[in-house]
């Protein structure tokens, strides 16, 4: 059996959540059900876990890899976003600790079958959630050329976006663009070869995170997960964050500075009139990433951050 992910920075993860018996975590994006794992052999054998997934699949294989922890566990398919009311469903008002790993599934990637990889020839998907509405293939066959630069200089931070936005407008004018592998051509036709070859990842890279970002609203959730998390934690309760991309990593530590600040009035107001508390203590000043060592072993960890917080 294929393995379904490899978990990042587990260690570091338990660390800083300070996983103890008889107490209460959400895992709020299961993934492969790793850092569950981890979570559960230590708060056994009365704590609780609160698992989410926006995907179905994440869902299943948690049954299957946390089936001795049943008795501890509560799944719920949806959006982390949605945390208090799973909360609020199992009888709990707060927890003990939180974490969001906010990468792509090896499951997704290779096996899903929803056109999250380059190199596959797959359905332009793309949803992690697959009863939402909108598909990859919508947004590339369905924005202006316009709207596709700004989404792929907005998410993907690609320079060479106006070309890529107008060869995808050129080409579905003689035929929709359906898969992966023919959105990958058009990239990899929109970049010039000198650029390509000094390019350390494929040159679609930045156009399929950018579609994956725009079509599960990424950014959008996390900001708000980010804007009443310190109300879900109960006091010295635990935040990690893994991110794996510069725009949702700039959202945790921004919204971490903010919360630890107690007055944001501006320099030289002779008197404080914000009434500002500060809610968190940031953990590790500086962002973790994981050792030479585990990104040799997984590769997909190389561009981890992990982010750490304290609810006063």
């Amino acid at each position: 059996m294929q393995t379904y992910h490899i978990p990042v920075m587990t260690k570091e993860v338990i660390h800083y959540l300070d996983c103890n018996p008889g107490k209460i975590y959400a895992d709020c994006t299961l993934g492969g059900s790793g850092h569950a794992m981890a979570i559960c052999e230590k708060i056994k054998p009365n704590g609780t876990l609160i698992g989410i997934d926006q995907d179905k699949d994440a869902i299943a294989n948690a049954k299957t890899v946390l089936k001795p922890f049943l008795s501890n566990i509560r799944l719920f398919h949806g959006n982390f976003v949605h945390l208090s009311e799973f909360l609020s469903e199992s009888g709990i008002s707060k927890v003990d600790g939180i974490l969001l790993d906010l990468g792509l599934s090896l499951h997704q990637i290779d096996s899903s079958g929803r056109g999250f990889s380059f190199r596959r020839e797959e359905p332009l998907d793309m949803r992690m959630d697959t009863e939402s509405d909108i598909k990859a293939e919508d947004l590339i066959n369905g924005l202006d050329e316009n709207e596709l630069e700004k989404l792929i200089i907005n998410y993907g931070e690609e320079r060479w976006a106006r070309n890529i936005a107008r060869n995808i407008v050129k080409k579905r004018s003689l035929t929709d663009i359906k898969t992966s592998a023919q959105l990958a051509q058009i990239v990899c036709d929109s970049i010039p070869r000198k650029i390509q070859s000094k390019q350390k990842i494929h040159p679609a890279t930045r156009v399929f995170m950018a579609l994956r970002i725009a079509v599960n609203r990424e950014l959008e959730m996390l900001s708000l997960f980010m804007e009443n998390v310190s109300e879900l934690l109960n006091p010295k309760g635990r935040l990690c964050v893994l991110t794996f991309h510069s725009l949702e990593d700039r959202i945790v530590k921004r919204k971490i500075k903010e919360m630890e600040k107690e007055c944001i009035c501006p320099p030289g107001f002779p008197k404080c009139v914000c009434n500002k508390t500060r809610l968190f203590r940031i953990l590790n000043k500086k962002a973790l990433r994981p050792g030479e060592e585990e990104i040799f072993a997984n590769p997909m960890a190389r561009s981890t951050k992990l982010r750490a917080a304290e609810r006063i």
